[in-house]
């Protein structure tokens, strides 16, 4: 669980620290604080306090002087990053059993805290000093797993108020991708191979690399979704582009996070996609482009459970649809074949399922 730390400056006239407690309470984690402020703080019902002296984490400002004080409270340090020096320091802070850094960087941001986020990861919890909400995005996503916190240092409540929504947003995303939950992928049995005329169809071009058993899950109908695997083979004509699934028709549903569902025309740089491999595993990434271009098609139909689903894609040897066994190019597509289709409840309104809705899709 990420922590939100506030600091109260000894130069806050008393009536904002008060609205900034009252106002934040629910949510902050621990309030740093000065000495003569800690009375207060307890009053108006902080949950923890960071202080020098009698805080329930006590904050010091050197390294000697943390590491020669024996106590039975949790330690905390703040310190800038500016070099190399710095960060051996903040080892040593480590490997001396300090249970809270903060680290100030005041010029490089990512790569300071990539290196200490690899040298505290389950040693001692990592907050970064932040002053405004795009800071926070930053530091929470660094090296995919982000720091352990954020020390908010700013004086207006409503800046607050927006670096913790962001703050929230963030955190619960990166607990769905941690939690996010298998979907069940199914053998359906191809019934249909047609050719069709040229058509639009979309290239999703995303911002990570998928490997093979890699793709995304597309189909005519939102209740059966064929996975259509990223181009990841090689071939002896053209590079393989890991980052792409070339999706089909721009008419099609893709699957996105949290069981909704876009049409491909609508999917643009910047959106999150779900990424799933064979396992049924999924992850989010982000649209780096969509390519759009008009190519022969062919459309597919494939049975699975008394039921029809199709899925029309781009008729060309680097296609393929992911089976239980691996992958095969639509070009080498027989009638008879098993591909791996995700079944669900079909009818989407703006990609959102309505269960009451009746909705028929062939």
């Amino acid at each position: 669980m990420k922590e939100f730390w506030i600091r109260l400056n000894g130069d806050f006239s008393r009536e904002l620290k008060e609205k900034v407690i009252q106002d934040t309470s629910k949510f902050c984690t621990a309030y740093l604080v000065e000495p003569h402020d800690e009375p207060l703080a307890r009053k108006l019902g902080a949950k923890t306090i960071v202080s020098p002296k009698s805080g329930d984490i006590l904050l010091f400002e050197s390294t000697e002087k943390i590491l020669d004080t024996k106590t039975s409270k949790r330690r905390c340090i703040q310190t800038k990053i500016g070099s190399g020096e710095d960060e051996k320091r903040i080892t040593r802070l480590v490997e001396a059993g300090v249970e809270y850094i903060i680290a100030k960087c005041e010029n490089w941001k990512v790569i300071p805290l990539e290196n200490l986020i690899a040298s505290t990861r389950g040693k001692s919890k990592l907050l970064a000093s932040i002053a405004s909400h795009q800071e926070a995005a930053l530091v929470l996503e660094v090296l995919e797993i982000g720091v352990d916190g954020i020390l908010v240092e700013l004086s207006d409540v409503d800046e607050i108020k927006m670096v913790y929504e962001n703050f929230r947003r963030i955190c619960s995303r990166l607990t769905e991708k941690s939690e996010m939950e298998r979907l069940r992928l199914l053998e359906a049995k191809v019934t249909q191979i047609k050719p069709l005329r040229s058509g639009a169809r979309a290239c999703i071009d995303t911002c990570d690399l998928m490997r093979e058993g890699e793709g995304m899950l597309v189909g005519c109908q939102s209740s059966g979704l064929f996975l259509v695997q990223a181009e990841t083979m090689e071939n002896p004509f053209v590079a393989p582009r890991p980052f792409r699934v070339n999706a089909g028709s721009t008419a099609q549903y893709l699957l996105t996070n949290c069981g909704e569902t876009k049409y491909l025309s609508e999917v643009n740089a910047g959106d999150e996609v779900l990424i799933v491999d064979s396992e049924g595993n999924g992850r989010i990434t982000n649209v780096c482009r969509a390519k759009i271009e008009w190519r022969p098609l062919l459309l597919i139909g494939a049975e699975l459970e008394n039921r029809i689903f199709k899925v029309i894609l781009q008729n060309a040897e680097t296609i393929r649809l992911v089976t239980k066994d691996g992958s095969k190019s639509v070009k080498e597509l027989s009638v008879g074949d098993t591909v791996l289709v995700h079944m669900q409840e079909g009818g989407r309104h703006f990609g959102k399922l309505v269960k009451e809705e009746r909705v028929i899709e062939r």
